[in-house]
């Protein structure tokens, strides 16, 4: 008899951990995956990406720096602030303007790219980086 009381006991328990280990991963699992965005290709004069977010993250645009990987700075840089938050993956293509002071880019380069998806006030909603060759 009391064996029994000490395995109910423990599937009660257990149970109960999992019912809570449950209910956190899917209520965590839409704000993991709510904003997101990758680079798919750049050339020297854009960045185009896909990107995936939702209208209570607050994203008013899409920031872009496109430069050498072991640089001070980036080569080029770009804003976009027409986005669409409906939890749907959409594309863009960030127009780029080179930087002042910075060597141009050129096609065949190795260069890094970081995209943020920023809030109206340039906050970080969701970033990434990636090293590409510009086409």
């Amino acid at each position: 008899m009391v064996t029994t009381r000490i395995q109910r006991r423990a599937i009660a328990f257990a149970t109960a951990v999992a019912a809570c280990t449950a209910a956190v991963s899917l209520a965590a699992a839409p704000a993991l995956a709510e904003n997101s965005l990758s680079v798919e290709s750049a050339t020297s004069s854009a960045v185009a990406i896909q990107y995936t977010c939702e209208a209570s993250a607050g994203v008013a645009g899409i920031e872009a720096m496109v430069g050498d990987p072991n640089a001070e700075a980036p080569a080029a840089t770009g804003v976009q602030t027409s986005v669409t938050c409906d939890g749907s993956q959409h594309t863009a293509t960030i127009a780029l303007t080179a930087a002042a002071g910075q060597p141009a880019l050129t096609s065949g380069a190795t260069v890094q790219a970081r995209v943020a998806l920023v809030d109206r006030s340039e906050t970080v909603v969701s970033g990434t980086a990636k090293l590409l060759t510009l086409d």
